[in-house]
């Protein structure tokens, strides 16, 4: 059975960082795309960054792209996103997920999965001074 355990949300002031981390395992198979989304209170769930396993392509939404890094530990049970330069509207619930066949939006500049396969329960980021 597929777990992803997500940590290190929390709350930072605006122009802070936070490091959040993903957990994987009970994985029979490398997962395809493995990355972060998030939703905000009343918006849509939005994909923000992901890794292309086959070849550790890295993806990333535009709103974040520059100040968020994506990134996985040697052994590939851990996938990291660190965040710098956070603002007030990075603001949100981040899960990791896995899945297949990215899509970008063009209109929001984000992406979502062709099929989603696994998701965790998400870890609240909150920036506010």
């Amino acid at each position: 059975q597929v777990q992803l355990v997500e940590s290190g949300g929390g709350l930072v002031q605006p122009g802070g960082s936070l490091r959040l981390s993903c957990a994987a395992s009970g994985f029979t198979s490398e997962p395809a795309v493995i990355g972060w989304f998030r939703q905000a209170p009343g918006k849509e769930r939005e994909g923000v960054s992901f890794i292309v396993t086959r070849d550790g392509r890295t993806i990333y939404a535009d709103s974040v792209r520059g100040r968020f890094t994506i990134s996985r530990d040697n052994a590939k049970t851990t996938v990291y996103l660190q965040m710098n330069s956070l603002k007030p509207e990075d603001t949100a619930v981040y899960y990791c997920a896995t899945g297949t066949g990215l899509i970008r939006d063009m209109a929001r500049g984000t992406y979502n999965f062709g099929t989603d396969k696994s998701w965790g329960q998400g870890t609240q980021v909150t920036v506010s001074s």
